[in-house]
């Protein structure tokens, strides 16, 4: 669907606020990270054309959130995983406006409000070879949570429904995620050197946990002080390389999300193509 951006960046902005202000009265830390944190340092904003915003949190603190969330965020804030939604498709959480409605993508349907991306941060192997082989076990666990939830027959009933199908019967949705958790949490960001800021970014955001990441360090965000990492433009040029240049035109990223609508409720939305589907089944 067309939408104007900019409504939905400065709601983002509102949700990461509000949620700023939960971290420093329960001592929770977290960090912008990739175009959010780019954004902040090239444009002291948002990317013009960014549609989403992305923090990360120590594991520790991000558990505590998973534990704390519904006593802690403001109505009408909720934080989703799959930890407490059997039907959360995602491997990491999301911090979500309950008064909003937005489906990303068909095949991934999942009813929920514009959210803000939290990934956890873990520790991470030391050594090339190793990280690489960490990174394609992950890879190859992230591939098979997309499978689970990818219509098989999308391209029809030929060979590239197998993959779809076979993942089915070899993991259920529960047993994956789980055993992504266990795989992500195999080294323990207190006692480790390395800390995967962002696993999905692989080795690019595997950085020197005490160098790089650091304690939270304030940065310029929309005119508002939202927090980056003790050395951000190590991250960004390991994950970026030239950050501070814009990229061409036909490299820009956007979600052109399915559906979106940043004045009714996910919950009344839902009953609402409840109510559509009664009628016509009438």
């Amino acid at each position: 669907m067309e939408y104007d951006i900019r409504p939905l960046q400065l709601h983002l902005l509102d949700i990461l606020i509000s949620f700023q202000q939960v971290c420093e009265k329960q001592g929770l830390k977290y960090y912008m990270v990739d175009g959010s944190l780019l954004g902040a340092m090239r444009h002291k904003g948002f990317i013009p054309w960014d549609d989403d915003m992305d923090i990360a949190m120590p594991r520790d603190d991000y558990e505590r959130l998973i534990q704390h969330s519904k006593e802690w965020l403001p109505d009408p804030l909720e934080f989703v995983c799959y930890e407490n939604d059997p039907k959360y498709p995602l491997h990491f959480g999301k911090i979500q406006d309950a008064s909003t409605t937005l489906i990303e993508r068909p095949h991934l349907y999942y009813l929920g409000g514009v959210y803000v991306d939290v990934f956890p941060i873990d520790g991470a192997p030391e050594g090339k070879w190793r990280q690489k082989i960490y990174d394609i076990h992950y890879k190859y666990l992230k591939k098979a949570l997309y499978f689970l939830f990818r219509d098989p027959y999308k391209h029809g009933h030929g060979p590239s429904s197998w993959i779809p199908l076979l993942t089915r019967k070899i993991y259920t949705l529960p047993g994956l995620q789980a055993k992504i958790k266990r795989h992500m949490m195999k080294h323990d960001l207190n006692t480790s050197r390395i800390a995967a800021v962002n696993h999905n970014d692989g080795l690019g955001s595997m950085v020197d946990k005490e160098e790089v990441l650091g304690e939270p360090t304030p940065v310029e965000f929309e005119g508002k002080t939202v927090w980056g990492m003790k050395n951000n433009h190590s991250y960004l040029t390991q994950l970026f390389g030239d950050y501070m240049t814009p990229p061409p035109p036909d490299k820009i990223h956007q979600h052109h999300f399915w559906y979106m609508d940043l004045n009714k409720p996910y919950r009344t939305f839902e009953q609402e193509e409840k109510q559509k589907k009664a009628n016509k089944e009438q």
